[in-house]
């Protein structure tokens, strides 16, 4: 059971008028030019919900565009610490006249409104994977000097929050709804793609600082729980075969107001390898021998 905490870009219980506004005209504050926000429900209805809030822990982001709060602050945050301090992002499509016309270094970004996405052939079978964005450094000619890459992951809720979307609308009140968080994506989808893409990225000549994981602090919580604690994944410097967590949550010292929405910060930075990640994840701790053949038969002594 989850309450919405964030909606359309501000806290649920924001009354003030930038928040009404946003709600009324479906706006999301994180994308540029007032875009409409893109969550929706089946039925083509825009849910503007960014974060809920289980009964019993911290908020959760749910909705990756949440994370791209400050202008895709996350972008220049990797590409501080794979490049340097203070690099020019842009449009990965203008990138190469850019850097020539100023005649310096910048980062040619690739990925959803910045260039386009660049897809990742599968092992086998049909179709393809992609990474959700590629920093590339170029120098002041204009060529290309190394690449990293970047998955940005949120969590999916399980349920339905269509009630407390409703209330919102309706009344602006907050309520709970049956809406649950699909942590069984980790083990599933998660880790398994970051595996993969991590290995591939390793054969990449360019690719010489690896692969940036970004992900709200609660996901990272429950992936690090999956592997066995941090201290399963010994930390390296950046290399070829690296993934680097950058792990974001709700700024406990941002001065909040009405009409603003929440600032993020990045509260964890941890850099290991993808080999260390999958010696994690397949070194699974079973419990002892027979434990359902107890359980049954614990479930069956009552009746004898």
């Amino acid at each position: 059971m989850a309450s919405i905490y964030e909606f359309f870009g501000y806290r649920a219980d924001d009354k003030s008028k930038a928040a009404q506004g946003a709600v009324t005209a479906e706006t999301c504050p994180f994308l540029q030019g007032g875009e409409k926000c893109e969550k929706k429900f089946r039925d083509g209805i825009v849910s503007g919900v960014c974060a809920v809030k289980p009964a019993t822990s911290s908020p959760v982001i749910c909705c990756p565009i949440r994370l791209y709060a400050e202008d895709y602050k996350i972008l220049r945050d990797v590409s501080d610490k794979a490049f340097k301090p203070g690099l020019e992002i842009v449009n990965g499509r203008n990138a190469v006249m850019h850097a020539k016309r100023g005649q310096k270094s910048c980062v040619a970004v690739f990925g959803q409104r910045w260039g386009g996405e660049l897809y990742v052939p599968k092992k086998e079978g049909q179709g393809s994977y992609f990474v959700d964005w590629i920093l590339a450094l170029l120098n002041k000619d204009g060529e290309l000097e190394e690449f990293v890459a970047i998955e940005v992951q949120t969590i999916d809720t399980t349920g339905t929050y269509r009630n407390g979307f409703e209330e919102l609308k309706k009344t602006g009140e907050v309520i709970n709804t049956t809406a649950g968080l699909n942590w069984e994506n980790v083990n599933k989808r998660i880790l398994p793609q970051l595996v993969y893409k991590g290995q591939l990225l390793q054969r990449e000549e360019m690719c010489r600082k690896g692969l940036f994981f970004v992900c709200p602090e609660p996901v990272y919580q429950k992936i690090m729980a999956r592997l066995g604690g941090e201290e399963k994944l010994v930390k390296y410097t950046l290399q070829p075969a690296s993934i680097t967590f950058f792990i974001y949550d709700y700024d406990k010292n941002d001065p909040q107001t009405a009409g603003t929405d929440i600032k993020l910060s990045r509260v964890v930075d941890h850099t290991t390898t993808v080999y260390k990640l999958q010696e994690a994840f397949n070194n699974v701790t079973l419990p002892e021998e027979n434990v359902y053949k107890r359980a049954i038969l614990r479930a069956l002594s009552p009746i004898y």
